[in-house]
């Protein structure tokens, strides 16, 4: 990854799921940003103007609040990553993939940190966390289709 997560922030999160779907579909559906709303429960709008690329910008809005986001790494079927930050908080999320007897194997990783994130970890780490369960399982239910 060109930006790793940051090991000292107060809210991390990490999981991993197996996807019965080939690597390459798994990575389609993550990577086809403008289409998050159509997998992705918690997202209502994506955008990502011009080509998928390290550096390019977008913007999407998920569980109430606005992101802007910038994409750090892509490496086709290995790493996908990028930064965001919304209002008291920035992150930096990134995913892993791994090819397994035909499945893929995916691990995503994410911390946060900020004002918000710093005096509610406690809040913070629990939405956190069963957000990126929730991203997982609707990345899954979508690639399984």
């Amino acid at each position: 990854m060109n930006i790793p997560i940051n090991k000292d922030a107060p809210v991390i999160s990490q999981a991993e799921i197996e996807i019965e779907a080939p690597i390459e579909k798994v990575w389609q559906i993550l990577t086809t940003i403008n289409d998050w709303p159509t997998w992705q429960s918690e997202v209502t709008e994506s955008n990502l103007k011009g080509e998928l690329k390290e550096g390019a910008a977008f913007k999407w809005k998920a569980g109430g609040l606005s992101f802007s986001s910038q994409i750090h790494t892509i490496e086709p079927q290995i790493g996908f990553g990028w930064t965001g930050k919304t209002f008291g908080a920035s992150a930096i999320h990134n995913w892993f993939f791994k090819e397994k007897e035909g499945k893929t194997v995916l691990k995503v990783e994410e911390s946060l940190q900020g004002v918000f994130p710093k005096f509610f970890s406690g809040y913070f780490q629990k939405n956190l966390d069963i957000g990126v369960q929730k991203n997982l399982q609707d990345l899954k239910n979508a690639a399984e289709k």
